[in-house]
């Protein structure tokens, strides 16, 4: 479906309500595209041209793109201006998402760090792996198998060049690697956190490496602030030739993830170092720092760092058929905006899981949408797998759905159930309706299109579909890994 909205703030719902009169969609397989941020006269001239999801691009066929994937760390649903901050400008992000789709209900595969890593990289549930019950990875004991097929494997396998810079947070070495599991080049840091300058990590250990697969290997010296420095290395990896073939490049900021340091805070960076050679336990996690305009000092940093990438690769004339991904990995901690949701990072609560995405290939899909139709990470891998020509592994079955027929060809997505697990938290989705339990063990329903800030518990007015939702999350659960 395509709707149009005057320039200007505009909830998403609203948006969905419009498209949903013009042309009697229903509930559950509403799939909204809108033109955002361009003139009226060009979203009217859009309006009711046709009633699909998306306008794909016009040309078929071609060269498979190369994919460029960008993660932010800890960055909240609402951080970016096109998704409501009323304090944080985001201005190359924002243009990313008016030349291609912003998803309003979009999603990450866990509500921490290397769970949702593990979601993507394998195309599946966390809990499926060993190291994917981790929340999050915090020692050498867990990591992501190198035998498993990951999105890099399969698409190395098919042909792509691959590379992974920046934060890896799925195992440390001996055993584990993005360059044991698929990516022919990685540049980056293997834990959860480090510190931007020093690249001190949780254990105070250095945590910069370039290549390595080996525990001894040399590590990368670079003591600038990291956001610059994985900018660099991204920006060239871009303009590098590749030799005709096509690249896949995970990018995996830790930006704004803690501590909250921004660039030319270096006597900020030299207070915690002191601590943490100390022996300060939790020096990193700067519990007594920060503040909401430190929080959006780090955002706009981001922000202009992913810019000066994308300012790379149309340099190098591949923007057309470069499809370029941005979504956060969980959601905000504790300086983020995440109004309306409720809950942050670490909850299966909206605020903690629901997630800014966007998608650009020029070649294929229009500019200008919006799409309110629920997707989780898992559903990336399969998508990107297909459009690269790459086939899943017949032994470890993918728990996504491709988005391609919909995002190409504008067919509708059947309604099905988004999954989540995490230790002493559930929660599903079907259509508009999410079933949850959290720490306290009630079990609670909520109609999300209502209802975003899940306040309004319908539990005991639908105990059928509570009942039945209920249900479908324990079939789901009894696939899976048992916590230890």
């Amino acid at each position: 479906m395509v709707s149009s909205h005057k320039p200007g703030h505009t909830s998403d719902r609203s948006v969905s309500q419009l498209s949903r009169r013009a042309f009697g969609g229903v509930v559950g397989a509403s799939a909204t595209a809108a033109a955002v941020g361009l003139p009226a006269t060009d979203a009217q001239a859009r309006a009711g041209a046709e009633e699909r999801p998306f306008r794909a691009a016009a040309r078929r066929g071609g060269r498979r793109p190369n994919i460029l994937f960008v993660l932010g760390d800890d960055l909240g649903w609402a951080d970016l201006s096109s998704y409501g901050s009323p304090h944080i400008r985001t201005p190359n992000l924002d243009r990313l998402a008016r030349e291609g789709v912003r998803f309003t209900d979009a999603y990450s595969g866990s509500a921490t760090c290397s769970p949702t890593r593990f979601s993507l990289y394998t195309g599946r549930f966390p809990g499926r792996t060993k190291g994917g019950l981790a929340e999050p990875i915090a020692d050498r004991s867990v990591g992501l198998d190198p035998t498993h097929p990951t999105l890099a494997s399969l698409l190395r396998d098919a042909g792509y060049a691959t590379a992974l810079i920046g934060k890896w947070h799925c195992g440390y070495l001996p055993d584990y690697s993005p360059t044991k599991s698929g990516w022919d080049e990685f540049f980056g840091n293997f834990g959860g956190a480090l510190e931007y300058y020093s690249k001190l990590g949780l254990g105070g250990e250095y945590d910069l490496y370039e290549g390595a697969v080996r525990e001894g290997d040399a590590e990368y010296k670079d003591l600038r602030y990291y956001t610059r420095v994985l900018t660099e290395r991204a920006s060239a990896y871009v303009r590098r030739d590749h030799g005709g073939k096509p690249w896949l490049l995970n990018l995996n900021f830790t930006t704004p993830h803690w501590p909250w340091i921004a660039d030319g805070d270096e006597e900020q960076s030299a207070e915690i170092v002191r601590r943490i050679k100390a022996g300060e336990k939790g020096a990193l996690q700067h519990r007594d720092g920060g503040s909401v305009e430190k929080y959006k000092e780090m955002v706009e940093d981001l922000d202009r760092s992913i810019g000066e990438v994308l300012r790379a690769l149309r340099k190098s004339g591949q923007e057309r058929d470069t499809l370029v991904f941005f979504a956060s990995d969980n959601g905000g901690e504790r300086f983020s905006y995440n109004w309306p949701l409720s809950g942050n990072k670490g909850s299966l609560k909206e605020g903690g899981i629901r997630v800014p995405t966007i998608v650009r290939w020029p070649a294929r899909i229009d500019g200008g949408q919006v799409s309110d139709e629920p997707v989780y990470t898992p559903d990336w891998t399969a998508t990107l797998l297909e459009i690269g020509g790459a086939r899943p592994d017949r032994a470890h079955p993918l728990d996504g759905a491709s988005l391609a027929p919909y995002l190409l060809k504008g067919e509708r997505l059947a309604e099905r159930e988004l999954f989540w697990r995490v230790r002493g938290e559930r929660a599903l989705r079907r259509g508009d309706w999410k079933y949850y339990r959290g720490k306290d063990g009630a079990d609670q329903l909520f109609h999300l299109a209502e209802d975003r800030r899940e306040q309004a518990d319908r539990a005991a007015a639908e105990p059928r579909l509570l009942a039945e939702l209920r249900r479908a999350w324990e079939r789901t659960d009894k696939e899976l890994l048992p916590y230890a």
